[in-house]
C-alpha cells in the first residue's frame, strides 16, 4: 500500500504521542495508588461515581484508582481541572455504565466531562441518551494525557467531545450520526470501532483547526469504520481540519467522496490510497 509522505508524518507524529502516553503509563506503580471502591449495593467506599471523584483533595499529586462495581450509574460526572492523576475503571464496558439524558449546549449537555490532566478510562460505557434533536455529549475530553481504554462512547450528535489536549484512545467503540467526533484535541485512535447510526450522509468527524500552525487533528490507525445507513467520514469545524485515516477498513457506509468540504477553499482536496484485496484504505486530506 502506498502512504504519502504527509500521511506518514501524520502518522510518526501520532506515533510519538501514543508513545510519551506509553512511557507515562509503564513508570506508573499501580501498587502505591490510592483506591477508591464505588458500589451501589453500598458495599464500596461510595455509591456514585461523583462522590468519588469529590473525595480527591484539590491539587493530587497522588495516583487515584477508582474501581467500579458493575452497575449502572444514573449520573452526570466530571473531573475537575484540579484533580489530575485519577484511573477511572469498570470491569467490563458492557455491564459498567455511565448514563444520562441532556441535549442543548456542547459544553452543558456532556454526561461525562474530564477537565483534569493525566485521567485513564477502562472499561466503561458512556452514553447520552438524549437522541436526535440537538447537541448531545456523552464524552467530553479537555484535560492534558487523556487515555480511554476499551470503552464504549455512545450517543447521536457530537458523541466524543474531542476537546482540547492529547489524547488516546484504544479499543473503544464510538456511536453517533452526525459530527459525533468532533473538537480541537491532537489524538489518536488506535484499534477503534467507529459506527455510524446516520442514515443520510451524516459526518463522522468534525475537527476543530482554524490555522494551518494550530497543533491539532485526529489519525484513525487501525479502525474498522461502519455505518447503517451513508456517511462522509467527515466535514471541516474551520478551514483547516485535518483527519486522517490510515490502514483502516471502511464499509461501503461510507460515501465515495469520503469527506464533505463545504466549501471552504482548503478543504476541497481529498487523497485516497487503497489495497482493494484486504479492503484496508488510508484518506487524508491536504493541506
Amino acid at each position: 500500500m502506498e502512504i504519502s509522505g504527509y500521511i506518514f508524518a501524520m502518522i510518526l507524529a501520532h506515533t510519538a504521542l501514543l508513545g510519551s502516553f506509553m512511557a507515562a503509563t509503564a513508570s506508573i506503580d499501580l501498587s502505591t495508588a490510592v483506591l477508591i471502591r464505588v458500589d451501589q449495593s453500598g458495599k464500596g467506599d461510595f455509591k456514585k461515581i461523583q462522590d468519588a471523584i469529590d473525595s480527591v483533595p484539590p491539587n493530587n499529586s497522588q495516583l487515584v484508582f477508582i474501581s467500579g462495581k458493575p452497575g449502572v450509574y444514573r449520573e452526570k460526572v466530571v473531573v475537575p481541572a484540579d484533580k489530575p492523576f485519577i484511573t477511572l475503571s469498570g470491569t467490563k464496558a458492557s455491564n459498567t455504565i455511565i448514563t444520562w439524558s441532556h441535549g442543548g449546549n456542547i459544553f452543558e449537555s456532556p454526561t461525562f466531562s474530564v477537565l483534569a490532566s493525566d485521567f485513564v478510562g477502562r472499561f466503561l460505557t458512556i452514553q447520552n441518551t438524549y437522541g436526535s434533536g440537538d447537541k448531545a455529549v456523552a464524552l467530553r475530553v479537555s484535560g492534558e494525557r487523556a487515555a480511554f481504554y476499551g470503552c464504549r462512547i455512545l450517543s447521536y450528535q457530537d458523541t466524543l467531545l474531542d476537546d482540547t489536549g492529547s489524547h488516546y484512545y484504544s479499543n473503544c467503540y464510538i456511536e453517533g450520526a452526525t459530527d459525533f467526533i468532533c473538537g480541537s484535541a491532537a489524538s489518536i485512535f488506535e484499534s477503534c470501532h467507529v459506527h455510524s447510526i446516520s442514515k443520510n450522509n451524516g459526518s463522522i468527524t468534525a475537527q476543530h483547526r482554524d490555522s494551518p500552525t494550530q497543533n491539532s487533528g485526529f489519525t484513525f490507525l487501525g479502525c474498522k469504520i461502519t455505518g447503517t445507513g451513508s456517511a462522509y467520514l467527515g466535514r471541516p469545524w474551520g478551514d483547516h481540519s485535518t483527519v486522517v485515516f490510515a490502514l483502516s477498513y471502511m464499509s461501503s457506509a461510507i460515501v465515495p467522496a469520503g469527506w464533505d468540504s463545504l466549501g471552504f477553499p482548503n478543504q476541497a482536496k481529498v487523497h485516497t490510497y487503497k489495497n482493494p484485496e484486504e479492503k484496508k484504505f488510508a484518506k487524508i486530506r491536504f493541506i
